[in-house]
């Protein structure tokens, strides 16, 4: 029997389906071999200075030494007691893992970007914020983000952070 026309594309769609959640599951499935989280992942610098070392031991040279307390950092490597970290502009190199929290951070990436009082471009807006600002992440919506900032609380649209992936959700 040969297959033509709609039932042809029809099955071609189902096959390009069932192949991308193949890929996704897979991606999906990526751990680290020390912890078995996921990876990558959004962690935050845990304290006020944090050496990132050319490679997971004391005995490595400081590339780089982070200063901001909350900053969000994504992990993309594992090492016995090291995390291989990257921030916002692709900059890393290995961190011990003492220096990190799982408390989640955002960056404000948009410039006086808006949060609001509810998820709701229509809703109140209760401060502007400057790119650059750290904020706390309380929980994170398919489009939104509930957030808190010195005293303020409220929610931001997620493509205005960095320290969040598109696509995760939790509360």
């Amino acid at each position: 029997m040969t297959v033509t026309g709609p039932l042809r594309r029809a099955s071609a769609l189902v096959a390009g389906v069932l192949a991308l959640m193949a890929a996704g599951s897979a991606a999906a499935l990526e751990r680290g071999p020390v912890t078995n989280l996921p990876l990558p992942r959004f962690v935050s610098l845990k304290t006020n200075e944090g050496n990132v070392r050319r490679g997971p031991s004391l005995t490595h040279r400081i590339d780089w030494v982070f200063t901001r307390r909350g900053m969000p950092l994504e992990i993309i490597g594992e090492y016995g007691h090291w995390r291989r970290v990257r921030d916002r502009d692709g900059v890393g190199g290995w961190v011990h893992y003492s220096l990190l929290s799982g408390a989640r951070t955002g960056l404000v990436e948009t410039d006086l970007a808006a949060l609001f009082a509810r998820a709701d471009t229509g809703a109140p807006e209760n401060a502007r914020l400057e790119a650059g600002v750290i904020v706390e992440i309380d929980e994170c919506a398919i489009e939104w983000c509930r957030v808190y900032v010195e005293g303020l609380k409220g929610w931001m649209v997620k493509q205005d952070l960095w320290g969040v992936r598109a696509d995760e959700v939790f509360d």
